[in-house]
């Protein structure tokens, strides 16, 4: 039996694009995808194991991201009672269903982008 994910309110004006504009709002920040996507790939994980797997944030920036993708309900934190207290963050059910969006955003980024030759060549 598969449980029903409540939906994330999210304001919209009722265009067919909504749900896309929507879901770009919860996950279009730069780091946000890359996150969510080590999460899946890793599993619950503390800031320093995050901060190493994302390769290249800065503490402040994630700290802020995954604040902000709490406040999505995409991720849960949790205070582990261990000595010394620490800091797990986990995916929450909606954050787990993003997986096979994020995973066809690996999958069309390893299909159709190559490195650029120059920084001013890029497209990002």
């Amino acid at each position: 039996m598969t449980e029903t994910l409540n939906q994330l309110h999210v304001w919209c004006l009722g265009e067919e694009w909504c749900p896309i504009t929507s879901t770009t709002t919860l996950i279009g920040k730069k780091w946000h995808p890359v996150i969510i996507h080590r999460l899946l790939e890793y599993g619950p994980s503390g800031f320093n194991e995050l901060k190493r797997a994302v390769d290249g944030i800065s503490s402040k920036v994630l700290s802020d991201s995954l604040e902000d993708l709490e406040s999505k309900q995409l991720v849960s934190r949790e205070i582990v009672n261990e000595k010394p207290v620490r800091v797990e963050y986990s995916l929450t059910k909606h954050g787990e269903s993003l997986r096979p969006v994020i995973v066809s955003m690996r999958d069309w980024g390893t299909e159709y982008l190559a490195p650029a030759e120059t920084p001013e060549s890029s497209v990002v």
